[in-house]
């Protein structure tokens, strides 16, 4: 690997957003490609914020800032892809359930993702169960997302699933659950597929799920 990748790497390991505009220019003014720089540089160093955080290591607000220095350069990166290079892996139709108004842990999947080559639908807020579905319907995704912080709004994760449900919709889409109320057994009872304690988590669940499809 080249000392400019590693160097990407280690900007966002080390939280390093005074630094990170740098380094991917340097890695472009060599020739290295966009979608190199994402893949082996950027989201290596995701990898390793994303098991720091799981070690306790590093914190949310660390996590955060990591988004941060990802969202300062995937402008200039996308921009500068062929559209040959932007294959997504999948579409994930990402949102807070309804009666929710949390977003960091939701934002912080959906940059992940983003990075990882997935196609992402962020619907925000507060995003009542039928928005959803029909956001699946009409961009043909074949993942869901629901963040839920709040134990007073669990419910709304189980009408999300009844409505793909009524929609003959229910065995093309997986529907991953989190947040701070979430957890194995509210996956169950509410016919979830799976639940990710933490970011880094539900992308790579999304990856294997997305492996096996193809």
């Amino acid at each position: 690997m080249s000392n400019a990748l590693q160097s990407v790497i280690k900007a966002i390991d080390e939280l390093d957003f005074d630094n990170i505009n740098n380094v991917v220019q340097i890695c472009l003014d060599e020739g290295i490609s966009p979608l190199s720089i994402i893949q082996d540089g950027i989201c290596k160093g995701l990898d390793i914020v994303g098991e720091k955080f799981n070690t306790g290591e590093y914190f949310l607000a660390d996590l955060v800032m990591a988004g941060e220095i990802v969202n300062e350069v995937m402008p200039n990166l996308k921009a500068r892809m062929n559209s040959s290079d932007a294959v997504q892996k999948g579409k994930v139709v990402m949102a807070t359930v309804k009666g929710d108004i949390h977003e960091i842990g939701k934002n912080i999947v959906c940059m992940l993702l983003d990075a990882n080559g997935f196609e992402v639908i962020d619907l925000g807020i507060d995003v009542p169960a039928e928005r959803i579905v029909n956001t699946v319907k009409e961009k043909k995704a074949s993942f869901i997302g629901l963040s839920c912080l709040l134990s007073t709004m669990v419910g709304s994760i189980g009408e999300v699933v009844e409505s793909l449900k009524r929609e003959g919709l229910r065995e093309k889409v997986r529907v991953f659950i989190g947040g701070a109320c979430t957890s194995e057994q509210l996956k169950d009872e509410m016919g979830a597929d799976v639940y990710s304690a933490t970011a880094v988590d539900a992308v790579r669940t999304m990856e294997k799920m997305c492996g096996a499809m193809t």
